[in-house]
Order: C-alpha cells, then sequence, then structure tokens
C-alpha cells in the first residue's frame, strides 16, 4: 500500500488485507487443530448463548481447546475483572488498571498496584485482546489470557494484586460471595465451584468478548463515505504511505501486529526498537528496562517492544511502554523526527541516530498541516460504543 491521494483507495487496499486474513481463517477451519470460530458454543433449552458478535471483517478468535466460548463464563468473567476482592487488601480489581472508557488502559504512565507499588510499564488496552499473540510488552512467554492473568494475581515483581502464596484465601474470599453462585451455575453446571482455573477461564473469556470494530473509519470501510472527515481522508494517505509507513506495524483489521485468529497456522511475535532512547550512542535503553533483551538476552533485542494496536489509541495517552511520550502530538512528533532525542539527564541522548532502531522508523518530517491530519484519522479510530457499552461495564454498580 502506498500513497496515492485517494483515502478510497487506501481503504480498498486494507479491505483487501482483512479480506485475505478472514479467508485464511476461513480455509483452515476444517484442520484438526483449528478452534472452531465461535469457539464451541454451548447449547441449552432456550437456545444457548449467541456466539460471539464480530465485527465486519474480523476473523474468528482461536479459542482454546480447553476453553471454549460460553456467554455465561464471560459473564462470570465479567464479575471477577471488576471485583476488588481479587486483590489481598480488598482495593483492587482488573478493571483499576484496565477502565473500559480509556479502552481499558488507566491513563497513567506507571500504573499503581495494590500496595501502591509504581510499575515500570503502562498499563496495555485490553480492546481485540484475544487477538494478539504476544501479551505484554515485551516477552513471547505469555502464550493465553488464561496464563497472563496469573501474573497480576499472584506476582510479585511488580506487585499488582498481591496475592503471591494466598491463593486458598483469594478462592475463599471470592466463595463467600453469593452472587457468583447462580454464575458459575450458568458457566460451570458440572463442577459451579470457584477454582483457579474456572477464575482465570472466565476472566480470559470475558477478555476475549472485548471486541472492537466501530469506530468512523469502519463505517468508512463499510461504505459510509460521510463517516471520515476530509482531514482524516488525508491522514489516512498518509498512514497507508510508504513516507510515513505507520501501517507495516500497524496494519490489518487490528491496526497491530503480533495477531493470530482461528484457522491461522503460524504465531507472529514481533516486537521494534523505534528509537524512544539511545543514552550510550550505541542504542542503548534506560538499564531500568531495556525491552525484550530482558528475556532473550539477545543485545540485539536491547529496546524491542511490541506494537500496541492503534485501536481507540486517541484515549490511550500516554504512549510507549514507560508513558513517556503524554500527547498523540508527542508520539507523532516522534515518529516524525525518526527517534526521541533527549536533550539532558541520565538518559541523554538522540534515538534516531540509534544503530538498533527498526529500519522503518526513518522519520518523515511531516507539516502542521500533515500532523492535524494524522491527528484526524487517528480519531477516526475510536468506537465510542465499545467505550460505552454496558455488555463490558461494572456489573457490581
Amino acid at each position: 500500500m502506498r500513497a496515492t491521494g485517494d483515502a478510497g483507495r487506501a481503504a480498498q487496499a486494507l479491505l483487501v488485507a482483512i479480506g485475505l486474513a478472514a479467508a485464511v481463517a476461513c480455509g483452515n477451519e476444517g484442520a484438526d487443530d483449528a478452534p472452531s470460530i465461535d469457539g464451541g458454543a454451548e447449547t441449552s433449552a432456550d437456545g444457548g448463548p449467541p456466539p460471539l458478535a464480530y465485527p465486519s471483517g474480523f476473523p474468528g478468535l482461536a479459542f482454546p481447546a480447553t476453553n471454549p466460548w460460553s456467554a455465561a463464563k464471560a459473564e462470570l468473567g465479567r464479575y471477577f475483572f471488576y471485583d476488588k476482592r481479587l486483590s489481598a487488601n480488598g482495593t483492587q480489581s482488573c478493571a483499576s488498571c484496565h477502565e473500559q472508557a480509556r479502552n481499558f488502559t488507566d491513563g497513567r504512565a506507571h500504573p499503581l498496584g495494590s500496595t501502591g507499588e509504581s510499575h515500570r510499564r503502562s498499563a496495555m488496552a485490553l480492546s481485540n485482546v484475544g487477538y494478539y499473540s504476544v501479551l505484554t510488552w515485551a516477552s513471547d512467554l505469555q502464550d493465553s489470557l488464561e496464563k497472563q492473568a496469573l501474573l497480576p494475581l499472584f506476582g510479585e515483581n511488580p506487585v499488582e494484586l498481591g496475592n503471591a502464596g494466598q491463593e486458598v484465601a483469594l478462592l475463599a474470599r471470592l466463595a463467600a460471595e453469593p452472587r457468583y453462585a447462580p454464575l458459575l451455575k450458568a458457566a460451570y453446571p458440572d463442577a459451579p465451584t470457584v477454582t483457579l482455573p474456572h477464575l482465570t477461564e472466565a476472566i480470559a473469556t470475558f477478555e476475549r468478548s472485548l471486541l472492537s470494530g466501530n469506530a468512523p473509519y469502519d463505517r468508512f470501510l463499510a461504505g459510509d463515505k460521510n463517516a471520515l472527515s476530509p482531514e482524516a481522508k488525508r491522514g489516512a494517505d498518509l498512514f497507508f504511505g510508504e513516507r510515513a509507513e505507520c501501517f507495516h506495524c500497524h496494519g490489518g483489521f487490528a491496526f497491530a501486529d503480533s495477531v493470530t485468529f482461528a484457522g491461522k497456522t503460524v504465531r507472529e511475535r514481533s516486537f521494534h526498537n523505534t528509537g524512544l532512547y539511545n543514552v550510550d550512542g550505541k542504542g542503548a535503553y534506560p538499564a531500568s528496562d531495556v525491552g525484550l533483551a530482558e528475556i532473550s538476552g539477545n543485545p540485539a533485542d536491547m529496546g524491542r517492544f511490541r506494537a500496541p494496536s492503534l485501536r481507540n489509541v486517541a484515549v490511550t495517552a500516554p504512549f510507549m511502554h514507560d508513558g513517556s511520550l503524554p500527547t498523540l502530538d508527542a508520539a507523532i512528533a516522534h515518529y516524525g523526527r525518526g527517534g526521541t532525542l533527549t536533550a539532558s539527564g541520565p538518559n541523554a541522548g538522540d534515538g534516531a541516530t540509534s544503530p538498533l532502531k527498526s529500519e522503518l522508523v526513518r522519520g518523515f518530517s511531516p507539516t502542521d498541516g500533515e500532523v492535524a491530519n494524522l491527528k484526524a484519522f487517528l480519531n477516526a479510530l475510536t468506537d465510542e460504543e465499545f467505550l460505552k457499552n454496558s455488555a463490558y461495564g461494572d456489573p457490581w454498580k
């Protein structure tokens, strides 16, 4: 996809990409190891829960064989997600760092755990999280939402919900809440009890239900040519063109890389150094967070982090793994320059000259008008319906 001066052509190119992705999913649906698109929703006397309502152009989610889709399980997970009994001191739930109105982020550069400990990395957005094959900023070790849920529950570095060594007490707190009895009966009729697998499976199922795909840009792709302003259309041309090159890491239906779906046989795991730092002139990042290199031990992975989705990006500031870019203007300036210049202090250095920086972050020197156009396009990726949908909201209120 190259710059054409015609947002319609950019849209057509993206539609082709989406169509190919969906075709791959459908074409492999019968494979022995491929989960079904609806995850195998169970039936009941009233017809059973409906399959997930996928946004137009979205392929099916790859539900684990051990945790198929269930509307009842997703509803149980919603209650768990918002329950402050998840924290050992009763002060926080998952939603404390993942607020729906902020695309399930928290607006902080560094979230605070239930004990007040500051985290070094910002909270990641959860919209469409079921499609991501990389679930943290800089690790490919967590390959499922079920496993990932254990980190905030029991992790000690940093402390989030603070349940290390207190699994029995955690489950007892939840079991003592009477509202869980009918929810557990509906989700797990053969064993309606609070167990750690039931807890993580239900939270993961709820998280997979967080589908966002009804932004103005989606409506534009669907044929509503008035859904985008002229500025947003010009921004789309720049975004999908080779000059800015945004779409290489933020493309497809998810506006992200490292995406998986039902029937996909290759697990993409991509990480990128975007020139945010260069503290030694050789590409080094601050010692407090060196990115994927911390896990891999490979010096070439210095400063490499996952590219997050840009859906609903306008409500997820601050940006980058450490929240160091406070606004969309700052983020566009970073990529427009080809890296951030830190003039002074312990992290001083010019990220634009980093030898470890991705070759896609070359800089494109946007004019003021082009910055405004890009912002208009990025704002057009905001799905207001998703951000306000009560089905994803706090059931305890």
